[in-house]
């Protein structure tokens, strides 16, 4: 008897052992198994140069651990983009990746990846919907880098003026820009904006919409594009009245286009971002939530400011 009580504690030792194990391998674990991930990318656009670089970015980064990447664009239409990502969630793709075309409108979508599972990520453009998750943003400090461009405007004109903003408000990222520029300007009382119209982030819009502000406002200072596409739009507007050399351009991104312009003294300035980086960024905060590791809510990569003699 003695013997079969020694038996029996012997094994129970063993076996609470091999729990403890178990239970310690388990909560080690990485979230998703070893073999190849999918990972679906719907960005705003493919035909940017901003999101060619992001992209890039992405399948460099991702190219390191071995993903696959399904990579499409809303190209500015949300509808077309929650398609996109109702397809991922179809196909049961590992994780998501989106730069919402429509930051609060995208959440329906947002919200149906999180009840089948799949982990969102944002990229450049965040999600503003109400209720849903998203493990991390990462993005351009884009607060600050509307400061940036205010801090350009005040310098090209001397603290004085009236000022426009070809604005995008359906964009998060443009929101924070228009933010950080208005803030900004509001420290300098010489600067009145006495515009603010939508040229939805595409040239044509914004050549129209630049056309509109100048006749409204013959006086006119200078002009704030959200992005390069809307400084480009402006500048054509301003050319065509002839008003080339009396109203100040400040653009985003930086983009070759707009680069050339700067150098030729039509654009004022340009803030820059760091697209590849954000497309690396996003991959490595995607790797450690991969890993169990803890990833943080959001992830900002600095701006700078582009000047003409910076392009030279």
């Amino acid at each position: 008897m003695r013997t079969l009580r020694l038996f029996l504690s012997i094994a129970f030792i063993l076996i609470a052992m091999l729990f403890i194990s178990v239970c310690g391998k388990r909560s080690s674990e990485k979230r998703w198994p070893e073999n190849k991930l999918t990972i679906g990318v719907s960005l705003l656009t493919r035909t940017h140069p901003f999101y060619q670089d992001l992209e890039a970015g992405l399948r460099e980064e991702a190219a390191k651990y071995g993903y696959e990447l399904l990579v499409t664009a809303g190209e500015f239409d949300v509808a077309k983009q929650k398609d996109q990502l109702q397809d991922f969630i179809v196909r049961k793709v590992n994780a998501i990746i989106v730069a919402p075309c429509d930051s609060r409108s995208i959440g329906t979508a947002v919200k149906a990846a999180n009840d089948a599972g799949i982990p969102v990520f944002t990229a450049d453009i965040a999600c503003l919907a109400e209720g849903v998750k998203i493990v991390s943003h990462v993005a351009s400090d884009n607060v600050a880098g509307g400061r940036l461009a205010a801090q350009a405007v005040v310098k090209a004109t001397g603290g004085t003026g009236k000022v426009a903003i070809i604005d995008h408000p359906e964009v998060e990222s443009v929101i924070q820009r228009v933010k950080g520029f208005e803030e900004e300007l509001a420290t300098a009382p010489g600067i009145e904006i006495v515009a603010k119209l939508s040229g939805h982030g595409v040239k044509d819009q914004a050549f129209r919409t630049a056309e509109d502000i100048l006749q409204a406002h013959p006086d006119l200072t200078a002009i704030f594009g959200i992005n390069d596409d809307s400084a480009l739009g402006a500048l054509a507007a301003v050319e065509k009245a002839g008003k080339l050399g009396k109203v100040t351009i400040i653009g985003f991104d930086a983009v070759p286009e707009a680069r050339e312009a700067i150098k030729a003294g039509r654009i004022y300035a340009d803030v820059i971002q760091q697209p590849r980086e954000i497309g690396q960024k996003t991959i490595e905060a995607m790797n450690r939530y991969i890993s169990g590791a803890s990833v943080a809510p959001t992830i900002l990569i600095p701006c700078a400011l582009f000047t003409q003699a910076d392009a030279q």
